[in-house]
């Protein structure tokens, strides 16, 4: 049985390609990046080849060592950059966390991704 999908189906979604997946598209973000620090997390952004921004986690178990916790960040990030995908510039995006994020509460971690995506929406980006 096909079902229909609207707007919000697909702002809900994270699709494979919005995600960096392999080890060199993680290597060149960390390599050359836009470093904007928020509230909780770290956020390294490059400009990439494609169309639209893409995603990368690296939420460490030395920054947050429970499974839970880390698993929360994750929903969080994502749930964030998906709301703000479409206003983002075509980026390669990496969130690390800091170790005081574990004790934030998720306003203050979204408030913190929302400035976060603010800047990087902001900055002027030139091809590297």
């Amino acid at each position: 049985m096909a079902t229909s999908r609207n707007a919000t189906d697909l702002t809900e979604r994270f699709p494979r390609s919005c995600r960096l997946v392999q080890a060199d598209q993680f290597k060149g973000v960390f390599e050359h990046s836009a470093r904007f620090d928020c509230n909780g997390f770290l956020v390294l952004a490059r400009t990439n080849e494609q169309p639209y921004a893409r995603l990368g986690l690296a939420i460490s178990k030395r920054r947050c060592p429970r499974a839970v916790d880390r698993n929360k960040l994750k929903r969080i990030v994502r749930a964030s950059f998906r709301l703000n995908a479409s206003a983002l510039p075509a980026v390669d995006l990496v969130v690390l966390c800091t170790a005081k994020a574990r004790l934030l509460s998720n306003r203050d971690l979204f408030d913190g991704l929302d400035r976060a995506w603010r800047k990087v929406i902001g900055k002027t980006w030139v091809e590297s």
